[in-house]
Parts: structure tokens; sequence; C-alpha cells
């Protein structure tokens, strides 16, 4: 009896890898393809090479590993207990006394190690891949587009100039009717250049173009001392060279990035989770410091000063004045008074602002990195989640293969990504706390599972197409008897 549920146990383990590596690896082709197409307007003619494509393509494969898992995960379920059922393998088990929750025990023990895994590779390695993926695609959105001179259209590619090319030959280099403005000096085309032909090429290390011009002439305005004069400068070849440094590739440095929450661990957002509380209660604090001067009857004084003492004569005690606060002010007095009073309130409405808005920015700050927390945890979770929801679906609608199951697994995931996207936007915008925006998908779809995994453990056919139809064909036919019996009846 070991040896046959041993021998079970490896047949479960080689039914479900097959289908998982390969729904896995598609899934994750498949985001990294949409990540693609989401910039690809903005990557496509900068000059960029192939190996920075290469390399972006890798790092983003790496970011998008938590949500493929998922998918990959209910993908491969549903096909495996599909298949299972299918081929009848499941009957066969089960008659043997062998229950489907047994059954799905050595699946079980290994997703929750893939979900461990899960969580380490999100926790260190995805902040790494995350910063070096982001850095590097803002640097390629920023990069400047190559420089491309097109035939009769002013090309202002380069600062200060602007370059007309008639005519070019077939081989890129050779140009013809060439006009080239001078602008850096902002006082318009009072500099230009024109020649009949020349050669246009880049200079060895591309850092450098140069215009190598024949038979041609310069023109030069003076307009500094109110006069205009004129310059013209005819000749046979002339060289112009243009700084293409600002069109090379550049990286910003990976530091400026590590400050976001989802290029930092569990530790890192737990350790800035902290000092986001203690500033914003600091800051709460600072409220009084700042108004204390404004109020001098709060302020602390000695006791020997005459307002002290007049004070404490009326401490405890409920003053009725019968007359307002400016009969008491002196005629003198009244417009400093009022004066010094609005300036006052201007003063604390301008304090309170700003602590209201450093409070504010510290509570924003202080959810997203609480939902990046929360992040790392329930992607996790979701491998176990959506592999209790696949498991027991597959093995009631009893259908392989690519059809049925990626058909439902695509939607659970849909309802799944909708539920937890809606929660994570209501956390992000202060509605609801962020635990409770980050686990809600799961809180939802985890009862889903346990009724699913009792309909399957029960055979009930409520996921069989055939259990429909013939529940329509009784109903059908039950109408047709009636009215058949009515005909007769009608007839007498």
């Amino acid at each position: 009896m070991n040896i046959r549920i041993k021998k079970l146990d490896l047949l479960i383990l080689r039914s479900f890898m097959g289908p998982f590596v390969v729904t896995f690896f598609v899934v994750l082709f498949a985001f990294t393809m949409q990540f693609y197409w989401l910039y690809m307007d903005e990557l496509i003619g900068k000059g960029l090479g192939v190996w920075l494509m290469v390399q972006l393509m890798a790092l983003m494969s790496a970011t998008l590993f938590p949500f493929a898992l998922p998918l990959g995960i209910l993908l491969a379920s549903i096909m495996t207990f599909g298949s299972l059922g299918e081929n009848y393998e499941l009957v066969a088990i089960k008659s043997s006394g062998i229950s489907l929750f047994r059954f799905m025990r050595p699946l079980i023990v290994f997703i929750a190690f893939i979900a461990v895994f899960a969580f380490f590779f999100n926790n260190y390695v995805i902040p790494v891949t995350n910063l070096k993926s982001y850095s590097l695609l803002y640097d390629m959105r920023n990069q400047k587009p190559t420089m491309d001179i097109k035939e009769g259209i002013f090309n202002r590619d380069i600062d200060g100039f602007a370059i007309r090319v008639g005519k070019k030959g077939k081989d890129g280099q050779t140009i013809k009717d060439v006009i080239i403005y001078d602008h850096t000096t902002g006082q318009g085309n009072n500099n230009a250049v024109y020649a009949t032909s020349g050669r246009m090429y880049p200079s060895p290390d591309n850092r450098y173009l140069i215009f190598e011009l024949h038979n041609g002439c310069r023109y030069e305005e003076d307009n500094s001392r109110g006069m205009n004069y004129q310059t013209r400068m005819n000749f046979g070849k002339w060289y112009k060279v243009f700084d293409l440094s600002k069109f090379a590739f550049t990286r910003t440095k990976e530091e400026l990035f590590k400050g976001n929450e989802e290029m930092m661990n569990v530790g890192q957002l737990r350790y800035n989770i902290d000092s986001f509380y203690k500033k914003r209660e600091f800051t709460t604090r600072d409220i009084d410091r700042y108004l204390d001067p404004y109020f001098s009857i709060y302020q602390k004084r000695h006791k020997d000063s005459v307002l002290y003492q007049q004070l404490e004569q009326y401490k405890g005690r409920t003053v009725a004045y019968k007359q307002s606060f400016f009969d008491i002010v002196p005629d003198s007095l009244h417009q400093r008074t009022v004066q010094t009073t609005e300036s006052n309130l201007r003063n604390l409405q301008r304090l309170v602002g700003i602590v209201s808005a450093d409070t504010k920015v510290q509570s924003e700050k202080i959810n997203s990195f609480e939902i990046a927390w929360h992040k790392k945890y329930t992607l996790s979770f979701a491998c176990m989640l959506l592999f209790l929801i696949g498991a027991p679906l597959g093995a009631i609608i009893r259908k392989g293969g690519l059809g049925m199951p990626v058909v439902i697994a695509i939607v659970f995931f849909i309802i799944y990504f909708i539920i937890s996207s809606t929660g994570e936007k209501l956390a992000q915008q202060g509605a609801v706390t962020p635990w409770y925006g980050m686990w809600l998908a799961t809180a939802v779809l985890l009862p889903i599972a346990f009724v699913i995994m009792v309909t399957a453990r029960n055979d009930s056919p409520v996921f069989n197409k055939e259990w429909y139809v013939r529940m329509w064909s009784k109903i059908k036919g039950r109408f047709v008897k009636e009215k058949k019996e009515q005909t007769p009846a009608a007839k007498r």
C-alpha cells in the first residue's frame, strides 16, 4: 500500500510538472510581450542597441514573475486534473478508496514550496530587478531619437541649427543642395551656409557628425553696432562638425530610484513605515510649538511678572465681559491691533496648512509602503489559493488540453486580478486600510475555493455540461408531455 501511494504521488507530480512549466513560460512570455507593446512607441527609433532591448526584456520578465506564477499554477492545475478526469484516471483512483484530497496532497506540498520560493524571490530578487529595469526603462524612454535628416525637410534635432538637404545619395553619405542655418547667436537667420554638394558621415567614435561641403558660400550678418554688415565667403571645400554627444545613451544613477517602495524588501519596508509613523507623530506635535507664540496666555512666564499674577487671580473663574474688546483698547491702538491680529491669523493659517500638508504626504507614504509590504505576501498566497481553485475545478469539468481549461482559468484569474486591483486602488486612495484592500481578493475567493473543493469531493455535476443537457432534456420532455395531454382535452 505504501509503495502504491508513493507511485501515485510521483504520477500526479509528473502529470503536473509538464503543463506547469509550459504554461508558466507561455504566460510569462505573453506578459513580457504585453509590456513591450505598451512601450514600443517610446523605444523604437532611438537608436537603442539589440543588447539593451534584450537586457530590458530579461529584467522585465523577472519583475513579471510574481504575476505569471499564479496564473501558470491555475492553468496547469486545471489542465492536469481535467486531463486525469477526462481519461477516467480520477474515477479509478477514487474507486480504489483514495480521496481527492489525498490525491492532491503531493501537489499541495509542492505548491507550498513554490509559494515559499515565490516569497523569497519576491522579497530579495524582485527589488533588485525592479531597480535595474525601471532605471533602464527611464533612461531609454528619455533617450533622444536618432538624428534622421530627410530630403527637402529642415531638421532641428541639433540645438541651434536648422539643416536642409535637397537630395541624398543611395550610399546615405552623398548630399546635394545643402542649407545650414546657425541660430546659436539667438539673432535669427544671420548666419547661413549654402553648398551645391558634399558628404555627410559620422566620426569614427560616432560622437560627431561631419559635413564635408563643396562649392558653396557662407553668409554672416552683424547687427551689433546698429548697422547691417553682411559678409560673404565662397569656398571650394569646407567642414562643419556637429556634436552628437546628447544623442548618446547615458545611464542615470540607480541610487536615485532606491527610495521607491517597489525597490525594497520586507525589512526595508517595515523600517520605512515605522520612520514615517514617527515623522507624522513629530509633525503633529510640532503644531503646538508653532502656535504657542501666537497665544500669549499659554506661554510660560515668570511668577514675579505682573501678567502671571493677574492671570492667577482669574484662574478657574468664569469672567463675563460687559463690553467688547475694542472698547478696552485705546482708540490710538485700534488700527494697529486689527493689523496685528490679521497678520497673526494669516501666519497661523499658513502654519496649520504646512503641518496638514506634511501629515497628508506622510500618510500617503505610509499607505504606499504598507501596500507594498502586504503585496509581498498576497502574491505568494495567490499561488496556493489559485491551485485550490484550479485542481478541484479541473476534476469537476473533466476536460484537458488548451480549450475549456484555458477559458475557465483566464476567467478566474481576471476575477482575482479585478478584485485585487480594486482593493489596491481603494487602499491607495485611503478609502480602506492597506491590509483590507490587499487581502480583499483572497477573502472573496477563498470561500469559493472551499465550495469548489467540497463540490469536487462529492462528485457534484454543477460544472458538468452533460448534466445541464440532461436536465434541459428532462424539462423539455415534461413540457412536451403536458402539451400532448392538454391537446386531446381541448379537442373534446
